[in-house]
């Protein structure tokens, strides 16, 4: 609701053509557009009338546009797409009306039904007979409750039990009797509270309660409500419509000349006219969208371009490390391969070597071996 009365404002301040671009074209106004309110058109719209009430409609979902609503009243009353807004307006508006009617009527058999469950009151003069009555059947009854003692006493069982009944049905009297009393006095009580109760009666316009013989105040500002209001002017709308639309088809069926003809020749050429730049419009918004979609198809093939490529960038990353990964389990391979030769020619170096460390030991032996002999003889010699 504040975004819709924001943009009215915008609207009242920088018109309706405020987010046109330079170069776009401006829409031309028809009140035929389905965006405007047909009642608003017609009248005004019921939505408007009551606002924060019991009987609010809520907000119009409508467009309403004073401009608009111009063109609508300039067309001619015989047009068919006017009649057609006034009988919707029309029916509308009498719908409202039946269900005030109902409130009225229902309010009515309220006030009556409250009216009829008052009690009859008792006269005084009544009051004080049945009090006398009452004495009376009181006396009868203990003279009949002494003779039934007696006969009981005396042995007359069914004398006794007779005089016993007829106690009974004395004291029944005696208690309505005594019920007629005490609903009097609760009848008067209650005749003095309806009267201090203040009169109700209905509203014919809206179906409110009034009190009668209320302050001229308070009568002013029932009168003034939104609500009264509302229901007064849509029944001066329906009195004011039907008559304008018993007219315009009064003069389409009997007062039809060929000025008349020619005149709706020219709407109807109007209309062709209108119909044909709103198709060039819807197809101009059609290409519009053909467009939108060659160029989103463009960008997704576009981006399904750069998806391969990178699909392909990736598959060739992968595939070199996967090559780099194999050459280095063949390399691994070849020097796990090589590691038992190479064990073998340590093995056989450090043979080679070891026999040749003791080839030179026995030569070095064996020369130096006859030197000692000689030694020793020659000290033996001496």
């Amino acid at each position: 609701m504040a975004v819709l009365a924001a943009a009215q404002l915008l609207d009242e301040l920088m018109g309706r053509n405020r987010n046109i671009a330079p170069n776009e074209k401006v829409k031309e106004l028809n009140w035929e557009d389905p965006e405007y309110c047909k009642y608003f058109l017609a009248k005004f719209c019921p939505h408007d009338l009551f606002v924060n009430t019991r009987a609010d409609l809520g907000a119009c979902s409508k467009v309403h546009d004073e401009e608009v609503k111009k063109l609508f009243q300039n067309a001619k009353p015989t047009h068919h797409r006017k009649l057609q807004y006034q009988e919707d307006f029309l029916r509308f508006c009498m719908s409202m009306m039946n269900e005030v009617e109902r409130k009225i009527v229902k309010g009515k058999q309220r006030l009556a039904l409250s009216g009829k469950n008052e009690l009859p009151a008792i006269s005084p003069a009544q009051t004080q007979k049945n009090q006398e009555q009452i004495s009376m059947l009181n006396e009868r009854i203990n003279d009949l409750e002494a003779e039934a003692e007696k006969a009981g006493t005396d042995g007359n069982v069914e004398q006794a039990q007779g005089l016993m009944k007829l106690c009974d049905q004395l004291k029944e009297e005696r208690d309505s009797l005594r019920k007629q009393i005490e609903n009097g006095h609760w009848n008067a009580t209650a005749e003095l509270a309806a009267a201090q109760e203040k009169q109700m009666e209905v509203c014919e316009v809206c179906g409110a309660f009034l009190i009668v013989g209320d302050a001229q105040q308070r009568i002013d500002d029932h009168l003034m409500g939104k609500q009264h209001m509302g229901f007064a002017r849509l029944k001066a709308a329906v009195d004011e419509i039907s008559a304008a639309v018993k007219a315009a088809k009064d003069e389409r069926q009997y007062g039809r000349s060929s000025s008349s003809v020619d005149d709706n020749r020219r709407d109807k050429e109007r209309e062709r006219e209108r119909e044909k730049r709103r198709e060039r419009e819807r197809e101009k918004e059609k290409e519009k969208e053909r467009e939108l979609e060659k160029e989103k198809s463009r960008e997704k093939e576009k981006q399904k371009e750069r998806d391969r490529r990178e699909r392909e960038k990736r598959s060739r990353t992968v595939e070199r490390i996967e090559i780099g990964r194999r050459d280095r389990e063949v390399q691994r391979e070849q020097v796990r391969d090589r590691e038992p030769q190479r064990e073998r020619e340590k093995k056989h170096h450090s043979d080679r070597d070891s026999s040749t460390f003791q080839i030179a030991i026995t030569v070095t032996t064996i020369t130096t071996t006859p030197t000692t002999t000689d030694d020793n003889q020659l000290t033996s010699n001496q």
